[in-house]
């Protein structure tokens, strides 16, 4: 394979060869921003690159609905050498589960459902879920028992349903969705999302409905409930009633063809901090050329690609109470309903989780200096983002590369953000 990385011993006599890209618009002085200070991100993410870490990123800041750091950096594939661009299209993964968090809370407000009504009055397989009791790794099969209540729609959306995930789950529950088919959500096969969570619902549940907080197929359950509320197809519902309105014209589930070389090619780390492409064996059973495919599984829990602009004009709208640029989406009382603690004495590390986000607490906060209150998730292939209402703040940092070992780029980032508040 080829590589753009140099060791770290040449590392710092090349730094000024690996390109990256401006942008006009940056206006970090009328935001008080220190341009000086955001400018050490572009020591971050050039000594990752040199480093071998990343391969490139597309890196966004704004302040108060003003852009003040907006760049593109390194290359968008090792193999073709291809300049990483400010418009290149990345596979959220799970950032699209905010999405259709949202798209839920629409017909919430429409008076379509409550929180708190069970998930089986809309899809009927989900009545009288089991729990699983004892697990035979052997042979997988196992044994259940009756759950204490069931499955509600507030548990899909604050992931304590006992729902875990296909391929990156529990051992026992990667087996038993293995076996029945289920995806993870990056789907290029023609199947359809009803069918599959029709099936899910017959499975069992890791643990008893609101006992713990469970990374899982919660999201992908929400996008089928989606469909059988509103009549439409999950993507169709997305385009009219959040994609449009807020001019996210990059943002889709399968590709047209036209945008197809904008698709930021996923890298994985090879040997000698190099990277190279992901291929088959990269992660057994997931292909990472499903965007190019025309797909019609719309995975609510991951499906979606995008551009940092797309997902900055998601996040302002939530922080400007659920409007941008005069088109609502969601009431204000919603969004502080979504970004607020809805699993109770439950903890997701150090913060909460909201409807859809984690959010960050007071003790969250004296980690890393991100705000009390702020808003935030990432995806399998590198993405991450967060949005701070107190500060005004969206931030935004999409590389495109699984396993990405340092992780820590995404938490010195934050630290720079803060770090040039004035």
């Amino acid at each position: 394979m080829k590589s753009l990385f140099l060791l770290p011993v040449v590392f710092f006599s090349v730094l000024s060869c690996i390109q990256y890209s401006g942008d006009s618009e940056v206006t970090s002085s009328s935001v008080n921003m220190s341009a000086e200070r955001l400018n050490r991100i572009d020591t971050l993410i050039l000594e990752s690159i040199g480093n071998g870490w990343i391969n490139g990123a597309v890196v966004y800041i704004s302040r108060e609905e003003k852009i003040a750091y907006y760049r593109a950096f390194g290359i968008d594939d090792v193999e073709k050498q291809k300049p990483m661009e400010k418009d290149a299209i990345f596979r959220i993964a799970s950032q699209t589960k905010a999405i259709t968090s949202v798209a839920v809370m629409i017909l919430f407000e429409e008076g379509k459902f409550l929180l708190d009504d069970p998930v089986s009055l809309y899809i009927p397989e989900f009545a009288n879920p089991v729990v699983i009791d004892q697990y035979n790794e052997k042979d997988t099969s196992y044994t259940v028992k009756p759950a204490n209540r069931e499955i509600t729609i507030r548990d899909l959306l604050t992931h304590t349903s006992g729902i875990d995930y296909a391929d990156i789950g529990s051992p026992a529950m990667t087996s038993i969705y293995k076996k029945a088919g289920i995806p993870a959500g990056f789907v290029s096969d023609p199947i359809v999302l009803g069918e599959k969570i029709r099936k899910l619902a017959t499975l069992p549940l890791v643990h008893q409905p609101g006992e713990r907080f469970t990374y899982g197929l919660n999201t992908d359950v929400l996008g089928y409930l989606v469909e059988v509320v509103s009549g439409l197809s999950f993507d169709r519902f997305l385009k009219e009633r959040i994609f449009e309105p807020l001019e996210m014209k990059d943002t889709y589930f399968y590709l047209p063809e036209d945008k197809y070389d904008r698709l930021v090619a996923v890298h994985s780390e090879g040997p000698e901090n190099r990277l190279v492409q992901w291929n088959d064996n990269t992660f057994r059973g997931i292909s990472a050329n499903y965007p190019l495919t025309n797909g019609t599984y719309f995975s609510g829990g991951a499906g979606l690609s995008s551009t940092v602009r797309d997902y900055a004009a998601f996040l302002q709208m939530l922080l400007n109470g659920g409007e941008l640029n005069g088109k609502r989406v969601l009431a204000e009382r919603t969004v502080d309903l979504m970004t607020s603690n809805q699993i109770g004495n439950l903890n997701l590390g150090r913060n909460k989780f909201g409807l859809g986000f984690e959010i960050t607490t007071e003790s969250g906060q004296a980690q890393l200096g991100v705000s009390e209150g702020s808003f935030a998730w990432g995806g399998f292939f590198g993405t991450t983002y967060w949005a701070d209402p107190g500060e005004n703040l969206v931030c935004l940092l999409f590389c495109q590369q699984w396993p990405l070992s340092h992780g820590e780029i995404g938490d010195k980032f934050r630290v720079l953000v803060y770090s040039a508040l004035e």
